[in-house]
């Protein structure tokens, strides 16, 4: 499995939860599509079992001290950022501007974004689209994450 959450934005209670509910799923990698905020949040995924790849976001503006944090068990680059896993090929990004284009471009497998902290799963062409919604929260009030099966590229999300 995979676990993706996105706009986290400092919620360290949720923050905590995810990290719980991933390695109960036995996830083997987490992807964050950006805004975590501060780096203190994003140490909070240092106790995942797996792997972090993620992205900054337009609210992470504390970038050198988010890759310091990040970089024992992760890494995170500007997006676009483009990556396999598990024989699949990700292109994640923060904001889905120009989310098309890049689609266009890179031919991913699967597509991760947020920003817009509502929650989508979909299809692009021959592309899986995945936007798990706010890991934190504060402008819908609804947190969620999204678990992926890589063999089946089957979505859940899921309430933290």
């Amino acid at each position: 499995m995979i676990g993706i959450l996105s706009d986290s934005h400092d919620n360290m209670p949720k923050l905590e939860w995810a990290v719980r509910f991933f390695n109960n799923a036995g996830c083997d990698l987490v992807i964050h599509a950006g805004d975590f905020v501060a780096p203190f949040a994003a140490a909070v995924l240092a106790g995942l079992r797996a792997p972090v790849k993620a992205v900054f976001g337009n609210c992470d503006g504390e970038k050198a001290g988010l890759a310091a944090a990040i970089a024992p068990f992760g890494e995170v680059r500007e997006a676009p950022f483009r990556f396999e896993h598990r024989g699949l090929r990700f292109l994640l990004v923060h904001s889905n501007a120009r989310l098309d284009d890049l689609i266009a471009a890179a031919a991913p497998d699967v597509a991760v974004f947020g920003h817009t902290h509502k929650f989508e799963v979909g299809r692009r062409g021959k592309t899986l689209i995945v936007n798990p919604g706010e890991a934190g929260g504060w402008v819908h009030g609804n947190c969620t994450a999204a678990l992926l099966d890589p063999a089946s590229l089957a979505v859940d999300i899921v309430p933290l």
